[in-house]
């Protein structure tokens, strides 16, 4: 398989790459994403072989489906971080919360989000690339809370590689904030900024598409890759567990091989909704994907009214700090795929100069073929919490948006899969004050939920508090580029 640009080609990269150049060399031409010229396509029978498979025999069939250039060998070895998860039978455990409501827990890895179901593998496979090929790496990462220690956990002490995290200082949770900045390993380096997830993912892509920066890093013989979604090696991923979800509601006998379903993802960046959008091209019988998002609804505005714009918008904090995102980067995934890369480029570059675009009806159309939306309040959102708390399922604010989406948005009586991206624990002041307890500290909070709803906390998340602070820089945006290049 090889890879294209959404925005198409400048003459001076390939006009096709492989998978290992993609993810090592992830800016594409005009500030584009790259995508596969040709997704695969999935069968009845592809499915029905895989209902009772592992997840990691899953994923291998996906990979030959894709047919990458990544070694059997490394592809495994990536695999077997899921032995690592709290099943490794099953990483990606599926729970009912209504009768025609199941929740997808995608956050049972190291860091308790979702972003370990692709960071977690693909972090392997990309330290294995730079250590074959003898070249030493700078793995950026902006992050809204998640991709942030999701990247430095995979990255640990890897050879050949070195990890600049920006996270936006005070723009997460509490726990959020200390799995990044108690990160002793020599390897990586935390910069709080002083703005918000925007900022950080705008200088993100600025630098990844830098030549000065490029050069300047070629003098420590160091080239340059990310972690963050624009990266297909984060996509690929977040396929395979709308897959696996699927086929566990299949096997559990609720639903018969190709009855369709519902997805309901919460989205901030829509890496997770482009997984499912891929899925669903690729054959998977869903319904439709109904994005959830919080009061920073750039998304519903889009996939309800065509329009995209953010120059009447500014960034809101919300308790669901990970989806508090105005510049979605994999909704160019999705317009590529529908419009083409002349129009993709067209959009994109109004959104950059204008700070705003527009569908046509037509295009509209085609959008809502495959997608709906809505967004939560964060009261709202904590209503949600409260009642299903006392149903006995403990919730995070980012899953409690996606209920108002199963409830309001669903045309047929389908069943329908809840992504839940992370653990109430990295938010637990928002839990407990959803139930009745206003916390100071997120510890106060941890013990008080755990206590009264009878809910663990696991270990890697109760020893932070004990850890000691490692990383204590916070700069203003203007200064990144200087402090990422006295790290390397």
């Amino acid at each position: 398989m090889t890879f294209i640009e959404t925005r198409g080609n400048d003459g001076t990269k390939p006009a096709e790459v492989s998978f290992s150049e993609a993810i090592l060399s992830p800016s594409a031409s005009f500030g584009g994403l790259y995508v596969p010229k040709r997704l695969p396509t999935l069968d009845f029978d592809f499915f029905k072989a895989h209902i009772g498979s592992h997840y990691k025999d899953l994923s291998r069939a996906l990979f030959e489906k894709f047919d990458v250039d990544i070694d059997e060998a490394d592809l495994n070895k990536a695999l077997d971080r899921y032995d690592s998860f709290d099943d490794p039978e099953n990483p990606v455990p599926l729970v009912g919360v209504e009768d025609d409501a199941f929740v997808s827990e995608l956050w049972h890895g190291p860091t308790r989000a979702f972003k370990d179901m692709a960071l977690q593998p693909f972090g392997y496979i990309l330290s294995k690339l730079a250590e074959k090929r003898g070249e030493k790496y700078l793995i950026m990462a902006a992050t809204s809370g998640d991709t942030g220690p999701a990247t430095l956990e995979t990255f640990k002490n890897a050879a050949e590689v070195k990890v600049a995290c920006l996270y936006p200082e005070g723009g997460t949770s509490d726990v959020q904030r200390l799995q990044m900045v108690t990160e002793d390993a020599p390897n990586e380096k935390v910069i709080g900024i002083h703005g918000n997830f925007d900022d950080a993912q705008t200088a993100l892509k600025n630098l990844l598409s830098s030549e000065s920066f490029k050069n300047r890093l070629s003098q420590s013989h160091t080239k340059l890759s990310a972690a963050n979604s624009v990266n297909f090696g984060r996509i690929i991923f977040q396929i395979i567990y709308h897959i696996h979800s699927y086929l566990q509601l299949v096997k559990k006998g609720e639903i018969g091989l190709g009855e369709p379903v519902y997805l309901v993802v919460p989205s901030g960046n829509f890496g997770n909704a482009l997984g499912g959008y891929y899925a669903k091209k690729m054959g998977l019988p869903v319904e439709k994907i109904l994005i959830a998002s919080n009061i920073n609804n750039v998304l519903s505005d889009l996939i309800t009214k065509g329009e995209y714009d953010l120059t009447c918008k500014s960034l809101i904090q919300t308790t669901s700090p990970a989806m508090d995102i105005l510049k979605s980067s994999n909704v160019e995934r999705v317009l590529y795929d529908k419009f083409g890369p002349e129009r993709t480029k067209e959009l994109m570059a109004d959104l950059d100069r204008k700070g705003r675009y527009r569908l046509s009806h037509d295009e509209l159309a085609m959008l809502k073929e495959d997608f709906d939306a809505t967004f939560s309040s964060d009261e709202e959102g904590k209503k949600v919490i409260a009642k299903y708390a006392k149903k006995g399922y403990v919730m995070d604010p980012h899953t409690a948006t996606c209920f108002k989406a199963y409830e309001k948005l669903r045309k047929k009586s389908l069943k329908t899969i809840i992504y839940s991206t992370a653990e109430w624990t990295k938010f637990s002041r928002t839990v407990s004050a959803a139930l009745g307890y206003d916390a100071e500290r997120d510890l106060d909070a941890l013990e008080w939920v755990s206590e009264h709803y009878r809910v663990p906390v696991p270990k890697m998340i109760a020893e932070l508090f004990e850890k000691p602070i490692v990383h204590t820089t916070v700069v203003d945006k203007e200064k990144i580029e200087e402090e990422i290049l006295s790290f390397i």
